[in-house]
């Protein structure tokens, strides 16, 4: 949905992509019903603002923030994330169909 090589998505507010996201989900008819996130990377160290980032994307799913999971590692200085030149997320979730 969101092609790293379409230039309208260059500098995106990732914000505004979620809602998009969440209209497409339940235009479907379906919900997000929880999300277990990772975020690898030697820097920033995120622990401290991982309770503000499950607030944030509570808020805009409409769910609540313990269903939220978000964990923060490093690379251990390995490849091009351990030395500060890239940062990578994996992330999965449930969707239920709405009743």
């Amino acid at each position: 949905y969101f092609p790293d090589t379409d230039d309208r998505f260059t500098g995106a507010d990732s914000t505004r992509l979620l809602m998009e996201v969440k209209r497409i989900i339940e235009d479907e008819g379906y919900m997000v019903g929880n999300i277990d996130s990772t975020v690898i990377a030697e820097k920033p160290k995120l622990a401290k603002y991982i309770p503000a980032m499950k607030e944030k994307i509570a808020g805009i799913l409409d769910i609540l923030p313990g269903d939220i999971g978000i964990k923060a590692t490093t690379n251990e200085k390995m490849g091009a994330i351990g030395r500060c030149e890239g940062i990578a997320a994996m992330a999965s979730s449930i969707v239920c169909r709405r009743s």
